[in-house]
C-alpha cells in the first residue's frame, strides 16, 4: 500500500504527515505539484496535510482545489480510493465538493470560513470524537470511538454554510468528528472556532473522503506534548518520550481502512 502526501506551495506539515503515517506501517511519498498527474495517479489512497495551500488566496483551500494533481485525487476518490484532508487539507476538500459531497464536483456546498471573534488564528490542543454511521465508513469503523486529541492550529476552521445545507449534512451523517471536551461531552466551550454544529470533521456520503480540521500528525507521539503529567513523567526516556499519543489512533485507523478498501477494490 502506497499514500501519496500532496504538496503545494504553501504546505508546512507534509513531514510530519509522512513520519506519522509510516508509524502506522504504511508506505508514504511526498507528491509535490509539479509531478506529472499521470505519476501521481500510482497511489491507493491520498493526503493533503495543512498549511497555507497558495497562499490562501481568494479562501483557504480555493486555488488548490483546481491544482492539476486535484484531478488525480478526485478521480481516486470517485473509484473508492481512501483520502484524508488535515486542516488546509480538509479546506480543500470542501472546497472541491468532494465532502460533504451534497452537491456537484468543484461547485463547494460548505466551507471553512474565519474562525470565530474576528477570525484569529489559534493553536490549542482539542479533544475530538467520531460521530456517525460507522458501519457505512472503513475510517470510522477503525477507530475506538473515543475521543481523540489533536491540535487545532489555524485561523479558518469555522464550517459555515445555508441553512438547508447544514441541515443535509446532519439529516446526512455527513459529521465525522465534532468537538468536546476530555470525556467526550460536545459543549460550546469545546469549539476553538465557532464552527456550526461543533464540526470538526466531515466525511462523504461512501465514507472514504474525510475532511479533518484538527492536526493529529501534531499530537501522535508524548514528546509533542506541551509540559503536562505525562510529558513530565516521560522525561529522561526515550521509549516513553515516543509513545504513542492521541492523534496516531487517526493514523493507525487510516492504515486499517486503506487495507479494508484496497481488498473491497
Amino acid at each position: 500500500m502506497k499514500v501519496g502526501v500532496l504538496v503545494f506551495p504553501g504546505t508546512n506539515s507534509e513531514d510530519e504527515t509522512v513520519r506519522a503515517v509510516q508509524a502506522a506501517g504504511v508506505v508514504a511519498h511526498l507528491v509535490h505539484w509539479s509531478t506529472d498527474p499521470a505519476a501521481a495517479g500510482d497511489f491507493d489512497a491520498y493526503i493533503l496535510p495543512g498549511g497555507f495551500a497558495y497562499e490562501d488566496r481568494i479562501r483557504a483551500g480555493a486555488v488548490a482545489a483546481h491544482d492539476k494533481l486535484m484531478d488525480v485525487v478526485i478521480a481516486g476518490a470517485q473509484a473508492g480510493k481512501l483520502v484524508l484532508g488535515i486542516c488546509n487539507g480538509a479546506q480543500v476538500l470542501l472546497e472541491t465538493g468532494l465532502v460533504p459531497g451534497t452537491g456537484p464536483i468543484r461547485r463547494p456546498s460548505a466551507a471553512f470560513a474565519p474562525n470565530a471573534a474576528g477570525g484569529r488564528f489559534r493553536s490549542v490542543r482539542v479533544y475530538a470524537r467520531p460521530v456517525g454511521d460507522r458501519a457505512r465508513s472503513p475510517f470510522l469503523a477503525a477507530l475506538s470511538g473515543e475521543p481523540i486529541t489533536m491540535w487545532a492550529s489555524h485561523g479558518d476552521g469555522r464550517l459555515v454554510a445555508s441553512a438547508v445545507e447544514l441541515q443535509a449534512i446532519e439529516s446526512g451523517d455527513h459529521i465525522a468528528f465534532v468537538y468536546t471536551d476530555e470525556r467526550g461531552r460536545a459543549t460550546d466551550a469545546a469549539i476553538p472556532n465557532g464552527s456550526a454544529l461543533g464540526v470538526a470533521g466531515l466525511i462523504n456520503a461512501r465514507g472514504n473522503v474525510l475532511a479533518l480540521m484538527p492536526h493529529p500528525e501534531r499530537d501522535s507521539w508524548v514528546f509533542q506534548h506541551r509540559d503536562g503529567p505525562e510529558k513530565l513523567a516521560a522525561m529522561n526516556d526515550t521509549q516513553a518520550m515516543l509513545a504513542p499519543s492521541g492523534g496516531s489512533e487517526i493514523f493507525t485507523a487510516f492504515a486499517r481502512a486503506l487495507g479494508a478498501t484496497s481488498a473491497a477494490r
